[in-house]
């Protein structure tokens, strides 16, 4: 297993895995449509590949994972720099193998070299093994999102 940073030559790749985690998480409560999202991902992707913000997970020379990051530019000042993992994956056939601790620490360490102060993601509520995953590797609860829908409301 390699864990490199992502060239123009690995945006298909990436873009198919990015639909992959998509529908995955459709399964734990994501509103996220994954085909319907594809040429959206291909511009980040594209974007990202300048910034040098994409790593990839590859194993005899196929992609198997990947991990997106980027620093939190918001308009807001904040006591610290927060690094933003904004997406990781594995295929299923590769999990259990150390592929996603991997990206994960990569993921930390480039954040980390751009001058993070903490390392933040998301997680939905209901994949309970990301969040036994990201628990794991020492990640706890900073903020909650709550959300209801509104077809039921009586305003």
């Amino acid at each position: 297993m390699e864990i490199s940073p992502a060239t123009t030559d690995d945006v298909d790749a990436i873009v198919d895995l990015w639909v992959e985690l998509a529908r995955d998480q459709q399964a734990v409560g994501s509103h996220l449509l994954a085909e319907g999202n594809r040429p959206a991902v291909r511009e980040a992707v594209a974007q990202r590949l300048v910034t040098d913000d994409i790593f990839l997970a590859t194993v005899d020379g196929a992609v198997v994972g990947f991990v997106m990051v980027t620093i939190e530019r918001g308009r807001y000042r904040q006591s610290v720099t927060r690094g933003l993992v904004e997406n990781i994956f594995v295929e299923p056939a590769y999990r259990d193998a150390g592929i996603g601790g991997a990206l994960l620490r990569r993921a930390e360490r480039a954040l980390t070299d751009a001058g993070a102060d903490v390392v933040s993601l998301e997680v939905m509520a209901d994949n309970d093994a990301a969040r036994r995953f990201y628990a794991d590797h020492g990640y706890a609860p900073h903020r909650v999102t709550l959300e209801k829908p509104t077809e039921n409301d009586t305003l």
